[in-house]
């Protein structure tokens, strides 16, 4: 499918690009994708939770009272779980999150994102750009060319550019990511996808294995 791609101003440059049919109109998976954005989001827990047990609170070195003769409950340490300050009953222990998926299925999925964006109209493809200088003011007339200055924004670049990075990221709701290493989930959470021309090449070779 041939797409319009645009200047940084939000203007058609009059040249077209051509993007894979396996990568930009596949029929999406939605169950991929759903997995894949929930390994996604159970990667970013920490998983440090932890509340004591009765072992390991302190006190309870004797018992606090007799067995009998009290007219009380027997009780045999205040680290008990009952008590007030006693230890805790199945509480959180340290975990780990991690979800495995095959790579094939973690493929599918980004393929899917990204033909699901293109299929909602969420995609422009920009020539290569960057600014002489560090400005916020460069990047923010980017987003009004684009009519995203209110709306979330993920700029995909091909390569690492501190230079675009530092001039977005004061602004809400706007990203950089090099285009490989962007995941299913970063694609899908915004309003709009700009991708940078030299960006669509990295795009294919994640896919085709093909060294960057």
């Amino acid at each position: 499918m041939k797409v319009d791609i645009y200047n940084k101003d939000g203007k058609p440059s009059g040249n077209q690009i051509e993007l894979p049919a396996d990568i930009f109109e596949l029929q999406p998976n939605e169950h991929a994708v759903w997995l894949s954005v929930k390994a996604y989001l159970a990667h970013q827990r920490q998983g440090t939770s932890k509340t004591k047990n009765r072992w390991e609170v302190s006190g309870g070195g004797r018992k606090p009272w007799k067995q009998k003769g009290r007219g009380t409950a027997r009780s045999g340490s205040n680290r008990s779980p009952i008590w007030v300050g006693g230890g805790n009953i199945h509480g959180p222990k340290p975990r780990t999150y991690d979800m495995k998926m095959p790579k094939q299925m973690r493929q599918l999925a980004r393929r899917s994102a990204f033909s699901m964006k293109l299929q909602a109209g969420q995609i422009r493809v920009v020539e290569d750009f960057t600014f002489d200088a560090i400005k916020t003011k460069s990047m923010v007339a980017v987003t009004k060319a684009f009519d995203t200055e209110d709306k979330k924004v993920l700029l995909l670049t091909p390569e690492s550019n501190l230079t675009l990075w530092k001039s977005g990221r004061n602004i809400p709701n706007f990203f950089v990511k090099i285009a490989e290493k962007a995941s299913t989930y970063d694609i899908l959470n915004n309003k709009m996808l700009l991708i940078q021309q030299s960006a669509i090449v990295k795009i294919v070779n994640t896919f085709t294995g093909k060294a960057a």
